[in-house]
């Protein structure tokens, strides 16, 4: 089949593409070049993906930017800078920290697409433990086996989805220590269960992120389990570079 070629004019452009050329841009390529895009952990201390994605520009010029808009489906609309962003993800490393997550331990999330969902994924890499999504529409059972092959500890929810779909499944998950309620504003003394919003107003918005190996563990994606049980794609911080 024959098509006729789009060419476009390079001098109309009021903002400059990243990328001008496609031939010129794979004929040069190299992943130093990428590298050197990236900042890298201050004293060379490794490489970290939230660092990366927020805190080298929170801590520059961009730290006043817009980094995420959110729109909700009623109208209301939540702006990030950089340095908000930079705040609310060392408020919940914080928070990880103080109910004794590591490195290496999992937290998940199980929400739609709001902004705790972004905070919680930025915020658990600062802490070195290992981000694991889960799909809002699941039902107990898919949920069940993430959680469980994956080893999770901790979970971050709505109240709705933690009755509905998390809470039968505790006896069955002994890994899981902790739940994070996003709209739990406070606490009533369940065991393992909390308030996020009262948990990260409470707590500092400093964090150091700490040395960070670039092949450590970052992301635990699942599969959607259609040929037998769903199966663990592990993601490091130096996925960073494709990403």
């Amino acid at each position: 089949m024959a098509w006729k070629t789009i060419n476009k004019p390079k001098n109309h452009h009021r903002v400059q593409p990243n990328l001008m050329d496609y031939e010129l841009a794979c004929a040069s390529f190299s992943w130093e070049n990428i590298r050197r895009e990236l900042d890298g952990l201050p004293g060379e201390k490794g490489l970290n993906i939230a660092h990366e994605a927020v805190d080298r520009h929170a801590n520059g010029s961009l730290r006043n930017h817009l980094a995420i808009r959110w729109l909700e489906d009623n109208g209301t609309v939540l702006d990030f800078t950089y340095g908000d962003l930079q705040e609310q993800t060392n408020r919940f490393a914080n928070v990880l920290q103080q109910i004794g997550v590591k490195k290496g331990d999992r937290v998940s999330v199980l929400t739609r697409r709001i902004p705790q969902l972004y905070i919680t994924a930025l915020g658990t890499l600062k802490t070195l433990a290992v981000f694991c999504p889960l799909f809002a529409a699941f039902g107990p059972e898919p949920i069940y086996q993430r959680l469980e092959r994956g080893e999770v500890k901790v979970l971050v929810t709505t109240e709705a989805l933690y009755r509905k779909k998390v809470e039968d499944l505790r006896d069955r998950l002994p890994n899981l220590r902790h739940i994070l309620l996003v709209d739990k504003q406070e606490e009533d003394g369940k065991k393992g269960v909390y308030s996020m919003p009262k948990r990260m107003a409470e707590a500092s918005i400093e964090f150091t992120i700490p040395s960070t190996d670039p092949e450590a563990m970052a992301f635990l994606h699942f599969t959607s389990g259609t040929t037998g049980m769903p199966k663990g794609a592990v993601h490091v911080h130096n996925a960073v570079l494709v990403h």
